[in-house]
């Protein structure tokens, strides 16, 4: 491993809102690349990413409650899976080597989910993107996040966001809330804050996964948190509570 880097191995977890950019839906392609840059830097300095894809710039919910939960669970897969498919684009617009995984199966498009390939892919230096979530209705991108990093071995999850790390309470709306620099996931679970739903971080802190949660305003963060500088706010097992 580069000795720049803090991390081998990565699960970068994306917002579907973080790739439409400021546009705050659908596609900003133009930001879509500035990700895929920096992405492309951090695997030249010989970090290994996987990468699980939210749907939300497409698909959110249940259309207000009116459908079926199933049948909007798998619509918003499809949503994962057209972002899995813009990343990869971008990602070989700049040269990367990379790949699209999902969990229900569209050969014509992706791989089908395979555990052992998906390592194999990450160890020769490819980018993984995992699409569809779990494959299953009633679990969020979240946990599916959650779940490939336990599989394929990743060391932590960076969860870049729109805001820079997690608040003791929402700082649009209470301008004396702090930033935790540091989270137990055991305080995380307790007071139910919102750094991933709840079965994502059970199953992050029953593995051991650290999680990240930091910016993506700025690309270079991703960068910046795989040299293990101090952003965002980082959420592990046994960990102390400190806000900054």
């Amino acid at each position: 491993m580069d000795n720049k880097l803090k991390y081998k191995r990565i699960l970068l977890k994306l917002s579907g809102e973080a790739l439409s950019g400021a546009n705050g839906s659908g596609i900003d392609f133009d930001y879509v690349l500035k990700i895929s840059e920096t992405i492309k830097h951090c695997v030249e300095l010989g970090a290994q990413i996987a990468i699980v894809v939210g749907g939300g710039n497409y698909w959110r919910g249940r259309s207000n409650g009116h459908m079926d939960r199933t049948r909007a669970d798998h619509i918003g897969m499809l949503a994962t899976a057209m972002n899995a498919l813009t990343l990869l684009d971008g990602l070989s617009q700049v040269g990367v080597d990379a790949r699209v995984q999902t969990a229900i199966e569209m050969r014509q498009i992706a791989e089908p989910y395979i555990r052992n390939k998906a390592v194999r892919h990450l160890e020769k230096g490819r980018v993984v993107i995992f699409g569809c979530g779990t494959g299953n209705p009633f679990f969020s991108t979240d946990t599916c996040a959650a779940l490939r990093a336990a599989e394929v071995e990743a060391e932590i999850i960076f969860k870049a966001t729109n805001v820079d790390g997690v608040y003791t309470a929402d700082p649009k709306k209470d301008p004396a809330a702090k930033r935790y620099a540091e989270l137990s996931f055991i305080d995380v679970l307790k007071d139910e804050l919102k750094v991933m739903d709840m079965p994502a971080a059970a199953m992050c802190n029953d593995n051991n996964i650290p999680i990240l949660v930091f910016d993506l305003s700025d690309p270079n963060n991703i960068e910046r948190a795989l040299k293990g500088e101090k952003i965002g706010t980082i959420v592990h097992k046994g960990g102390t509570t400190h806000v900054d």
